[in-house]
């Protein structure tokens, strides 16, 4: 019955935010940006020129847009915000595998395109493990760390919950076939509906990657040098989630030295399900680690 509880509240939650979703406005406009040797990939660059930079690294199967849409006007205010899209989501980098260090070394090449030295890395969920690994390869790079409904391992680590995401995303590869790829215009017009912006932005990356990218996923675990992270690090935990639980979050709190602890009453999508909670939070997160780290 608590499983069967859990599953109604999620259901509800998720009903009340298509009736009712959090508004979309004050969303950047975003541009194509060349990597070298790498491709092309899609960004926004908005607020402060001046300010402390943060980039904004989005959870799997979303795009930087549609998981940090809320709080990007919060924070333009102070900073130099970033968001990017992950190779093979939404207008990432088409490339013909999909491995978390070449997220987190993607980060980093978009930093040097646009001039950029040292960052605050804050990531959600799977972005929180890139964030991760941007620190542990580019260590001269990233300033600080903001680590949202993540830990320091995925689900799919577990043989059998990979088996069933692969599966499932074999099966959704039928869905791909018959779903149109989303125009640019829809997916630049926030204007439209938030439920219709929101659809195109999910349809934009390719449901039958789901195995993938839950391959990519099994393969993360920080636990053996967490111990090394020497930056500031904020720690925002989702205190309802049934996807990364809080005892899983809280092993980023015990392991990185001097981390700190940040607590949303929300689940795992509380970044735009629950927005209205999560985004003071965070914002008090990204200041926290903005000061001790005086990334400008």
């Amino acid at each position: 019955m608590p499983a069967l509880s859990s599953r109604l509240a999620t259901m509800r939650r998720g009903i009340g935010h298509a009736v009712r979703p959090y508004p979309v406005k004050g969303i950047p406009t975003g541009r194509r940006l060349n990597l070298p040797g790498r491709g092309e990939t899609f960004i926004t660059d908005s607020g402060r020129p001046d300010g402390p930079v943060i980039f904004l690294l989005h959870s799997v199967s979303t795009t930087g847009l549609l998981c940090w849409y809320p709080v990007i006007p919060e924070l333009e205010r102070d900073y130099r915000v970033i968001t990017m899209d992950h190779r093979l989501h939404g207008r990432g980098i088409a490339s013909d595998d999909f491995v978390l260090d070449d997220c987190a070394d993607d980060v980093v090449a978009v930093a040097d395109a646009l001039g950029i030295d040292r960052f605050v890395a804050a990531g959600f969920s799977m972005g929180g493990g890139i964030a991760q690994l941007a620190w542990q390869r580019s260590r001269d790079r990233v300033a600080g760390l903001v680590l949202c409904s993540t830990g320091p391992y995925f689900s799919s680590i577990e043989p059998n919950r990979l088996a069933l995401e692969q599966r499932i995303g074999r099966a959704l590869t039928v869905v791909d076939k018959v779903l149109p790829t989303p125009p640019e215009r829809v997916l630049d017009d926030p204007t439209s509906h938030p439920l219709k912006w929101g659809l195109a932005q999910v349809s934009s990356t390719p449901l039958g990657l789901q195995g993938v990218f839950a391959e990519a996923m099994a393969r993360f675990d920080s636990r053996s040098w967490l111990g090394e992270v020497d930056v500031p690090t904020a720690v925002v935990v989702s205190t309802h989630d049934k996807i990364v639980q809080p005892e899983r979050q809280q092993l980023l709190v015990d392991g990185i030295p001097g981390a700190q602890r940040f607590d949303v009453a929300g689940g795992h999508a509380c970044c735009v399900i629950g927005a209205e909670k999560f985004v003071p939070v965070f914002a008090d997160a990204v200041a926290t680690v903005s000061r001790q780290s005086l990334v400008v």
